[in-house]
């Protein structure tokens, strides 16, 4: 018998276009698309999201902007405002905190709450769930759908399934007979190359891998088999989990040409380096591991990280592991298409690192560091971001 547990997977719809539309009234009712600039059909981003009348053309978050703009060219192309984004995704947080303190942010405009402990304030889960949603559209004006189940995959599929301003319950007797006819790609974690392996198997649906032996399934997929068994047959007991509010923080660049040009690479992760550093002390976080993400040509996307031994928020290291990730890194012959620079694996910063930590007499160089970094802070807070750059150094 599965565990008495209600959890609720809300899910803003189209949430930036939505916020977007609620703010200039002109947009309601006309596709918008959220994303690179296209260029009139040479764009080389991606779409961010998009409103449902972009849909109804055939637009897709992570769709090609060029691809978007061919497929609907008369919609309004906005670049994302991600201060204001987040500005709502924590007015979101604090409607959340009115019903459970069970809270997992996924993203800015998902989250996982548990509200098997508070449900009977509100008169049950079901009617919890109404309250919440009615509470969003009152004081945000926007529509959220939401997915009531027993289990964390379970309530995130049912979010997605009557958008928007839905509202979809999954109680503990029906778990089984709600997950057997979805497609098998529904089960939460399963990759491209897994799902294909599976339909090359006559395994098309989340009935048919319930089927599977969990001895077969291992055989195929190592202890991550398994795993898929217990999803298949609603055994998922993942808590939700209430951490930091963010994991990671990141930027990344599309370039306008896929390039060779290492010099304007390096240029461009010491850009990324820098803004990803002014977010993370805007944020009070540091972070220990620095992560680097490269696009080639043909969209082969890769990631290398580093950890460092203690968290930081300071460009110069931030750049410094980014490039030693580039330089390591083996292109294949392939220009680069896209770079990104991310930080997580947020801890308290009693030995911040530096450039200067080498040797005793160089220590004060740190406070020097820290001292230019907030200097450069408050300039871009007064005069905007575009006010002051970081430039390469020969020893760079």
């Amino acid at each position: 018998m599965l565990p008495e547990r209600y959890i609720i997977h809300v899910d803003m719809d189209a949430f930036f276009a939505s916020v977007e539309q609620r703010d200039n009234p002109k947009l309601i009712g006309k596709p918008v698309i959220i994303g690179a600039d296209p260029q009139k059909g040479r764009g080389r981003g991606v779409v961010s999201t998009c409103s449902y009348e972009a849909r109804k053309f055939g637009v897709h978050s992570a769709m090609p902007i060029s691809l978007a703009y061919q497929k609907c060219p008369q919609a309004v192309f906005l670049p994302p405002d991600m201060e204001k984004y987040s500005r709502v995704s924590r007015q979101l947080l604090q409607i959340f905190y009115g019903f459970t303190p069970q809270i997992e942010p996924v993203s800015l405009d998902e989250a996982f709450l548990d509200v098997t402990a508070s449900h009977h304030l509100f008169g049950g889960p079901q009617n919890l769930c109404r309250i919440l949603k009615a509470r969003v559209k009152k004081e945000t004006g926007l529509t959220a759908s939401a997915g009531l189940a027993p289990t964390k995959m379970a309530a995130k599929i049912a979010s997605d399934l009557k958008k928007p301003d839905g509202l979809v319950v999954v109680n503990r007797e029906s778990l089984l007979d709600f997950l057997r006819p979805l497609a098998v790609e529904k089960i939460w974690g399963l990759g491209k190359k897994s799902a294909q392996i599976m339909r090359e198997r006559g395994v098309g649906t989340i009935g048919d891998l319930a089927k599977k032996s969990p001895k077969e399934l291992t055989a195929m997929f190592g202890k991550m088999g398994l795993q898929y068994w217990e999803l298949a047959h609603g055994i998922d007991e993942r808590e939700v989990e209430t951490g930091s509010e963010t994991k990671s923080v990141s930027n990344e660049t599309t370039f306008s040409e896929d390039t060779f040009d290492k010099e304007k690479i390096t240029r461009e992760l010491m850009r990324l380096s820098d803004k990803v550093a002014g977010r993370l002390r805007k944020e009070n976080l540091r972070g220990k591991t620095i992560t680097l993400k490269i696009r080639l040509k043909g969209f082969l996307t890769f990631t290398r990280a580093r950890t460092l031994d203690s968290p930081t928020d300071l460009t110069d290291i931030i750049f410094k592991e980014a490039k030693k990730l580039f330089i390591a890194f083996d292109l294949k012959g392939k220009p680069v298409r896209l770079v990104g620079v991310k930080v997580s694996h947020f801890g308290p910063a009693d030995k911040q690192l530096s450039l200067f930590d080498f040797s005793a007499g160089r220590v004060a160089g740190r406070g020097r560091k820290e001292k230019i970094e907030a200097a450069v802070d408050k300039i871009r807070a007064k005069f905007g971001n575009r006010a002051i750059y970081r430039a390469l150094s020969a020893a760079d």
